[in-house]
């Protein structure tokens, strides 16, 4: 549905921080299902962990932060405004994501209001779960630098 060129007409994020390949589904205001490809080219392989390559929990946590952020801005209300992450509940950490691993996020709107959102969110190997947790987000005018 959104390629990685549409995705960063979206959020902000660039290489080496983008961690998003493809949205796959979009739901404005209810859902989104995205997907990044874990590959051992990735920058923090080289130390997380030599010899025994892990993707590190937060970077889950931002994928579907970058995820969440999309559902989020394609809302009409939030059209070319910026939204950035207040809060982290419950992130419950239940296998490890490795290179070859295809991360499917999975993110549903629970609450919006006049400029924030919170959406739960769940990180997929297959059908394992990886990552689950709840995000809050406040979403702001974007600035220029």
């Amino acid at each position: 549905m959104l390629s990685a060129s549409e995705i960063m007409q979206l959020i902000p994020n660039r290489y080496p921080i983008l961690f998003m390949d493809r949205v796959d589904e979009l739901k404005p205001d209810e859902a989104i299902v995205a997907t990044k490809n874990v590959t051992i080219n990735e920058e923090f392989f080289q130390g997380h962990f030599p010899g025994n390559p892990v993707m590190p929990g937060v970077l889950i946590i931002e994928s579907l932060a970058q995820a969440a952020s999309i559902l989020i801005l394609k809302s009409e209300k939030f059209k070319g405004q910026t939204a950035y992450l207040g809060a982290i509940k419950n992130a419950k950490f239940r296998q490890v994501v490795r290179p070859g691993d295809v991360l499917t996020l999975c993110v549903k709107m629970v609450k919006q209001r006049s400029n924030m959102g919170i959406v739960s969110c769940e990180a997929l190997v297959g059908d394992a779960r990886a990552c689950t947790a709840e995000l809050t987000f406040i979403v702001a005018p974007t600035t220029a630098a």
